[in-house]
């Protein structure tokens, strides 16, 4: 079993319902066990066109699956939230990133991993920090330290909590 980061986003639609949703989908995984969620955090869009404000969280877990596997899952969950890829960083219903699988390191055309930008994106490490302080993004260092050193102004944490079910 290797440990797994998976961050979420959502702007369109009923986001918080959606977010619950991906997790609850997510819960159902033959293979992946989540273990922790943070709380929903508003943020602010990130390059892109003119898009509403996103609503994001972190999901931290345990798969015996591969990372292409896991690939697969996390779209088909995205694909049953009506997930359109029609402009880069553009406005979309559900999001999921593999964010990182253990300290694995992969560059393929489909996956790479860590995340490229995960150490530039205050919504994917603010959230992250909150699950796991100790947590560290491999080639770049401690989760903690690089949220100092990111601009974090558009992240803020939210009174929403989404609830984790039992994975199977």
């Amino acid at each position: 079993m290797a440990d797994v980061v998976l961050a979420l986003g959502s702007n369109q639609g009923d986001s918080a319902a959606i977010l619950q949703g991906a997790v609850n989908d997510l819960a159902q995984v033959e293979g992946l066990r989540l273990t922790q969620v943070s709380a929903v955090y508003e943020t602010d869009p990130v390059g892109g066109p003119e898009q509403d404000r996103y609503l994001n969280a972190v999901v931290l877990g345990r798969t015996e699956l591969a990372p292409t596997e896991l690939l697969a899952a996390t779209q088909a969950v995205e694909q049953r939230w009506h997930r359109v890829r029609e402009v880069r960083w553009g406005p979309r219903t559900l999001d999921i990133d593999i964010i990182a699988i253990d300290d694995l390191v992969l560059d393929t055309d489909d996956l790479v991993l860590p995340h490229p930008r995960a150490q530039e994106r205050g919504f994917v490490l603010v959230p992250w920090c909150e699950v796991d302080a100790g947590a560290v993004l491999t080639g770049f260092g401690a989760v903690a330290e690089l949220v100092g050193q990111v601009d974090v102004t558009g992240v803020r944490r939210g009174d929403q909590l989404l609830t984790l079910r039992e994975s199977p």
